[in-house]
């Protein structure tokens, strides 16, 4: 068939009083381009052919595997082998004046067919990684930093291939030609290979997940881990800002991953409220009968008296002086409030610990701690949580005799000077 077309062609350009050499280079010229127009139009009808079979089987079926291939283009990328198939089967007989030309074509084919594959490969890996985040595991194991790197190490051999090919050199030699550059290489690919490094070691410890809420003051980074790749780590802080961190970062730098606190059901709450020293004292039998109308402590005072009674009693101590024996402080039946409170509220997390107690009294009072969960992770309810309680708590101190300890404010300061004033203007 190319015979004959070359010699149609190198009849109608000997007619048209073109030389020999130039009938004959403009004939093969023509039927190696009516090749290409036919590649072309072959490449059209295969994928006209292929959208009507099998991409409509693939729409009509139920896996789901198969949609990703189509989502990717993994089967378009394999159809533009067609013509490159055509030109190297029938190039030689387009060409058969032309040694030199047939070559280059053979060359040209050759780059192109490596460039294809590389753009298959590419896309079964994109393919096989989409697959993967449909697994539950993927929650746990994220692997786009893996699906980078070899979609790295893919499009690198495929361009030592392509650079071989053009050199006319085998690959292993050209490759062991570049280990003099191999420092120069480090060099430029030092964040990927870092990167890569890193995403290994996170994914194998169980460091961080997608979707883990972790806190890196370095990086001002505080919020959920949106991706994870190979080069650096995306964060969503609470203020919606994005925040990227170099994967290796997490790995050489420390940083708090929440997971833990998410997975246990409670958010720790754990602050204090300084009392002043001077409203502590001994609980008189006025303020033991007023506790006692505290329901959530109403029990503890009565088991309280009587274990102090018992006490007092057994070891023959006159209580008529408040130093003797044991006694109550308002300070300790407030503590055993808080506790009760704590314990009785509906949000506070009962199966984790509940505590209330004093820390080091110093120049600012006496620090009570209040140490107890909340069963609401969630931001605005947990912050909601804690103001309800503090809220609580600085309205009931006054009722217990008590009083908070602050630093004189302006108001407290003038009012003082008004008291020295009139104290003045009495004596």
């Amino acid at each position: 068939m190319f015979k004959n077309l070359i010699q149609f062609f190198y009849e109608l350009f000997v007619s048209l009083h073109f030389t020999e050499y130039q009938s004959v280079l403009f004939s093969e010229s023509a039927t190696f381009i009516s090749l290409l127009v036919f590649a072309v139009i072959t490449y059209y009808l295969s994928w006209f052919i292929i959208k009507r079979t099998v991409i409509i089987f693939i729409q009509r079926s139920d896996n789901h595997f198969d949609d990703i291939l189509l989502k990717n283009r993994v089967i378009s990328r394999f159809s533009y082998f067609v013509p490159s198939f055509i030109i190297s089967k029938f190039a030689p007989s387009s060409l058969p004046s032309f040694p030199d030309a047939f070559a280059t074509v053979q060359k040209t084919i050759e780059i192109y067919v490596i460039f294809v594959a590389m753009l298959v490969i590419s896309a079964i890996i994109s393919s096989l990684y989409d697959f993967y985040n449909t697994l539950d595991v993927s929650k746990n194991k994220p692997v786009k930093g893996l699906a980078q790197i070899l979609k790295l190490v893919v499009f690198i051999v495929g361009g030592l291939m392509i650079l071989a090919t053009l050199m006319n050199q085998n690959l292993a030699n050209l490759v062991i030609g570049l280990g003099t550059l191999s420092a120069v290489l480090m060099l430029v690919f030092k964040d990927p290979i870092l990167g890569f490094v890193g995403g290994i070691q996170l994914s194998l410890n169980d460091m961080v997940r997608i979707g883990d809420w972790i806190s890196m003051p370095k990086y001002n980074a505080d919020g959920d881990v949106l991706e994870i790749t190979l080069t650096t780590v995306k964060v969503q802080n609470f203020d919606k800002t994005i925040t990227t961190i170099p994967t290796y970062a997490l790995v050489s730098d420390s940083f708090t991953n929440w997971r833990g606190m998410s997975e246990s059901g409670g958010r720790r709450v754990k602050r204090n409220i300084s009392i002043d020293m001077e409203t502590v004292r001994f609980c008189s039998q006025e303020m033991i009968e007023k506790f006692k109308q505290f329901h959530l402590i109403e029990a503890y005072i009565h088991q309280k008296e009587m274990e102090i009674a018992d006490f007092n009693q057994l070891h023959q101590i006159d209580a008529s002086t408040m130093v003797n024996g044991r006694r109550q402080t308002n300070l300790g039946v407030f503590r055993a409030y808080l506790k009760a409170y704590l314990q009785s509220h509906p949000l506070v997390h009962n199966e984790m610990p509940v505590l209330v107690r004093q820390l080091q009294s110093s120049d600012k009072g006496i620090p009570m701690e209040v140490y107890f969960f909340s069963s609401r992770q969630a931001w605005t309810e947990y912050e909601d949580l804690q103001s309800d309680v503090f809220d609580h708590v600085l309205a009931v101190i006054p009722l217990f005799g008590l009083r908070v300890f602050q630093q004189p404010s302006g108001g407290s300061i003038e009012k003082a000077t008004l008291l020295m004033k009139d104290y003045k203007e009495i004596q």
